[in-house]
């Protein structure tokens, strides 16, 4: 299936398998969290112990002091549970135009954590929160019980700080089992009304994502036996007007040890990216991983940026 991909790929465009052009820096800060979500691809828990240091990060601010216009999108299993996190956004402020953090909402709730939310909007950090339904029985069955209300309450301290309003809060929609997401505008619709409805929660995007077949939710479809189903469906919902956008040909990942990846994908089951030599690349040879033209490291989790509507970190792309 990963050589049909990339020959549907080179028979739209002999471009589209191939790194075209680094616009955003995809930071993977470890596997720490304090949830265990049924379907986390990076597989992280309380119990995660991969966790970049200041070292990584020092590289991180300096590359992006001499690379003005690049993105920075902050993510990991809980990036702010990293003892350094506020290490790399101070350290990165005037050096990226937009700065992502990823959060579950829930670490805002936790003890000790208050501070987050002001320290968010102080940074001016744009953030994409992760919130897979507007239906609390269906968001506290992913990610546990209690989740939904913690995180409403999360979302309503950040619209008092002027997030969904005045700062950019993005929520993240992905589908609780084996199926394509439906259509990004009817969701936001959909989420939309219920939040400002039920809640009076205002936000500014919904990203719709597909569920890549790997990690903790390849797990759960070898268990319900629909594996090979689901990898089928995204095979056969292929879209060729997705393909000129996927991520990867615009990111690039770097792991808690700075090893390079082409999307937080690759990274989670261990494709890094290589030099000319074989060698695998570090945020050190950052620039050569960001030679226009290179050839993309692909897998059959590929076809999930591809099927339907197509989905990115930043949602639909087409």
């Amino acid at each position: 299936m990963v050589a049909v991909f990339k020959e549907r790929l080179r028979e739209l465009d002999p471009g589209y398998a191939t790194f075209e052009e680094l616009q955003a820096l995809q930071v993977n800060l470890g596997n720490l969290c304090n949830l265990r979500c049924a379907h986390c691809h990076v597989n992280a828990s309380p119990a995660g112990d991969r966790i970049m240091g200041p070292e990584v990060m020092e590289k991180i601010v300096g590359f992006l002091s001499r690379r003005p216009g690049i993105t920075l999108d902050i993510t990991g299993g809980c990036p702010e549970m990293n003892p350094h996190f506020c290490f790399l956004v101070e350290g990165t402020r005037g050096h990226s135009p937009r700065r992502m953090v990823r959060s579950n909402l829930t670490i805002l709730t936790e003890p000790g954590m208050e501070w987050l939310p002001a320290f968010y909007r102080d940074q001016e950090l744009v953030v994409i929160a992760s919130l897979p339904c507007y239906l609390e029985e269906n968001v506290d069955r992913q990610r546990g019980p209690g989740v939904f209300g913690r995180s409403i309450d999360a979302l309503r301290t950040l619209n008092v700080l002027g997030y969904g309003v005045t700062l950019e809060l993005n929520l993240v929609y992905n589908p609780g089992g084996p199926f394509i997401p439906g259509s990004q505008r009817e969701l936001e619709e959909a989420y939309r009304a219920e939040l400002l409805t039920r809640y009076g929660i205002r936000f500014n995007n919904l990203y719709t994502i597909a569920n890549a077949p790997i990690g903790r939710f390849r797990e759960h479809l070898e268990a319900t036996g629909t594996y090979e189903r689901y990898l089928t469906t995204l095979a056969t919902r292929f879209n060729p007007d997705a393909a000129p956008a996927i991520m990867c040909r615009t990111l690039v990942s770097i792991d808690w040890q700075g090893i390079l990846y082409n999307c937080d994908f690759n990274q989670a089951i261990g494709q890094p990216i290589t030099g000319s030599n074989g060698t695998i690349l570090t945020i050190d040879n950052l620039d050569e991983a960001a030679t226009t033209g290179t050839e993309l490291v692909l897998a059959q989790h590929c076809y999930c940026c591809t099927a339907g509507e197509g989905s990115s970190c930043t949602g639909s792309l087409a």
